[in-house]
């Protein structure tokens, strides 16, 4: 945990990390890029995804640890193609991986695969979640052992979608005056088998209590969910998306709503932005991705990190990438 904001994998390409602390190392749980010539679009058919790594690193060494490939897409009867950003939950003895990826049918949907070990290899479940779609799951364990799974993304993610409660493969954007898309939230059940309510939305105002509207960019939700509690403050941070920031807002319970507070990220190399935090030996660190050793080629991206701060208030100080 000495060297900062320096590529942590370099003999891959990894993406959208999340990381927990488990048997008192961080584990990161990441997408794996695979280099190809295709074309870069609005869908995001660059993002060609097939398999899963684990990778583990503790606070006296820089050195980090591939755990190889944990679960590949061949494994999981449901899935057809594009395993994107995954999480990772401890409960009942047993680490959950869940994950998106598109069905035989070609839409997002979200499924867990299971492990006794942080490293994997993971067992992936038949099915996937009962009810679920779209992309990008935090799976958040709040302090009585209650899972939330928080998902959803705009675009290739398809979230827009459903905004009427079912998939409509026409389904856009609202206008730039309506309310924005939102990210939704849904708890588990207890043996992790399914959700226990359907999922809800999860609003973010600003500061005068009323929605973001679609149109501002700059504080909307896009994508990368990632939920974490700081001095009893539920903190729900994301990507805005097409303006490249990651940005946070605040609540007193894990449904919201969540106002808006700020920037933690400002934008880096590369079109997307995706990031976890977490707390580890007394520090918390912001791990998240850029497209530094490719050089700014969008679906080869490496895994960096580096600390967050917050003010005495509760506030996150803003983090500005810096190149060479």
């Amino acid at each position: 945990m000495k060297t900062q904001n320096k590529p942590l994998i370099t003999d891959i390409f990894t993406a959208d990390p999340s990381a927990h602390v488990y048997e008192d190392k961080i584990f990161i749980y990441p997408s794996h890029d695979i280099p190809h010539n295709g074309e870069d679009n609005d869908n995001g058919d660059e993002y060609q995804m097939e398999d899963y790594h684990v990778f583990s690193m503790s606070e006296d060494s820089d050195k980090v640890i591939d755990h190889g490939m944990v679960l590949h897409q061949d494994d999981v009867p449901w899935v057809s193609n594009q395993m994107w950003a995954p999480d990772c939950v401890f409960k009942n003895n047993t680490y959950h991986l869940v994950f998106p990826a598109r069905d035989k049918e070609g839409n997002f949907r979200l499924g867990i695969a299971e492990s006794k070990n942080p490293a994997g290899p993971f067992n992936p479940r038949p099915e996937c979640i009962p009810g679920s779609f779209s992309i990008d799951p935090c799976s958040f364990i709040d302090d009585d052992g209650q899972v939330y799974i928080y998902f959803g993304g705009l675009w290739g993610g398809q979230l827009e979608k459903y905004r009427t409660g079912k998939f409509d493969p026409n389904g856009k954007e609202p206008a730039k005056n309506e309310h924005a898309v939102w990210p939704n939230v849904a708890p588990m059940k207890d043996d992790m088998s399914e959700f226990a309510k359907a999922p809800s939305d999860v609003v973010i105002l600003d500061e005068n209590g009323n929605e973001l509207l679609a149109g501002d960019e700059d504080r909307r939700y896009f994508e990368d969910p990632w939920m974490h509690k700081h001095n009893g403050k539920y903190y729900f941070s994301y990507s805005t998306g097409t303006t490249h920031y990651i940005v946070y807002a605040v609540a007193d319970n894990p449904y919201g709503p969540f106002t808006y507070q700020g920037r933690i990220l400002e934008p880096v190399l590369g079109w997307t932005t995706h990031h976890s935090i977490v707390e580890y030996h007394g520090k918390t660190y912001l791990f998240y991705h850029d497209c530094e050793i490719s050089k700014g080629i969008n679906h080869r991206r490496n895994v960096k990190y580096c600390e967050l701060k917050y003010n005495e208030d509760g506030s996150i100080q803003t983090i500005t990438p810096e190149y060479k």
